[in-house]
């Protein structure tokens, strides 16, 4: 045992030596801190937005910049268009009216000018201008994108949570070969057997066309038509013309949709089936859960944000798509005009349509990222 004197003692130097210690304030030198910060990793969203809003330059200008330089590999636009119709001295003229004669790198920085100013030339074989013509057909693609999207996000994600239910089983098996089927079938070709299947022998749905002459007069009549005939049908307060608009949406937008459907589906039923075999699935299966309650609840929401991301990526086949789909439906939009033009090699038309889906593709994909950073926090940079 201890004695008191010697305890007492003891206490007392261990409180003087307490009271001499000095407490060192923290170091201001950022070379020498006294307590050392753990590095943050990554930025925050507002970093992560403004990074991907300035990509979005870059991507356009490389786009535009090797449409324009293949254009001019066949030679001059006017040339392409217009040779075998006139003279060579009526051709020499127009080329030199419109700069052709020039320098290939003189006139690719005098278009870069214009397209900063809103300026993408006039169409050769109707002398156009090609603003007019994104204005007046950009409506319609960018409507039959948004049907097709739709239809892709109902098909396609149902599907591939009913594959990922019975994985490794025959229904699993048949979607999983449906969703290669829609994928790999040309979009041209999907369209043709439904115009023979719906229109031509079971005549319940319109062969081609966006809608019948008598809606489009009364949809152009409108005094600020927007080009997305949906919209304008409502304005108008026809039914007749939002049924008749609607019934012509139907067959281009399954024959587009589908081809995104299969890849949502495949996706869709990836991801779900990993999200099942995580920790925390797993312990709500041993408390009893149901498997198809795992699969709606615990597994369906992680496994949508990769679908998120892949949305953006969609958008250029989606966009693609409606090149052959509009061209199939002859549904007057971009895509179609654009085999027009390609068809009569009208270059100057063709470069401005191409930038415009570029930039379509560009902001859509910047909108996505967004959207995927909010849902996800790890989406930084």
């Amino acid at each position: 045992m201890r004695h008191p004197d010697r305890l007492e003692t003891s206490d007392k130097a261990f409180m003087n030596a307490i009271a001499s210690t000095e407490v060192m304030p923290p170091s201001s030198d950022p070379a020498n801190p006294a307590v050392p910060k753990m590095k943050q990793q990554g930025g925050g969203l507002g970093r992560y937005i403004l990074v991907r809003f300035f990509l979005i330059f870059p991507t356009v200008f490389i786009l535009v910049t090797m449409v324009f330089f293949l254009m001019r590999v066949t030679g001059d636009p006017i040339t392409a268009s217009l040779g075998g119709k006139l003279s060579h001295a009526q051709l020499a003229i127009r080329i030199h009216q419109a700069g052709y004669d020039r320098p290939v790198i003189v006139q690719y920085f005098e278009y870069l000018g214009h397209i900063a100013t809103g300026n993408f030339g006039n169409a050769i074989t109707d002398g156009r201008p090609v603003t007019t013509i994104l204005l007046t057909y950009g409506g319609a693609t960018l409507e039959l994108a948004f049907y097709a999207l739709i239809v892709a996000v109902i098909v396609g994600i149902p599907l591939g949570m009913l594959a990922a239910y019975f994985r490794d089983k025959y229904p699993d098996a048949i979607l999983r070969i449906f969703a290669i089927l829609w994928y790999a079938t040309p979009v041209f070709f999907v369209g043709l057997l439904l115009k023979l299947v719906f229109s031509v022998w079971l005549n319940i749905l319109p062969v081609a066309g966006r809608a019948s002459t008598r809606t489009e007069l009364e949809l152009q009549s409108l005094p600020n038509p927007t080009g997305i005939y949906l919209i304008d049908a409502f304005n108008s307060g026809d039914p007749a013309a939002i049924s008749d608009v609607v019934l012509h949406a139907v067959l281009p937008a399954l024959a587009l949709g589908f081809l995104v459907a299969g890849v949502f589906l495949r996706l869709v039923r990836t991801n779900v089936i990993g999200t099942l075999g995580t920790d925390y699935v797993d312990a709500a299966r041993s408390r009893g859960v149901s498997e198809f309650r795992l699969v709606r609840k615990h597994a369906f929401k992680p496994a949508l944000i990769p679908v998120i991301t892949v949305i953006g990526l969609q958008v250029a086949s989606l966009l693609g798509g409606a090149v052959l789909t509009e061209t199939t439906f002859e549904w007057r939009g971009l895509g179609y005009e654009l085999t027009q033009y390609l068809g009569s090699r009208d270059f100057v038309a063709v470069q401005g349509i191409v930038a415009l889906l570029a930039v379509i593709v560009a902001v859509t994909n910047f909108i996505v990222d967004i959207i995927a950073a909010l849902i996800d926090p790890r989406v930084r940079y």
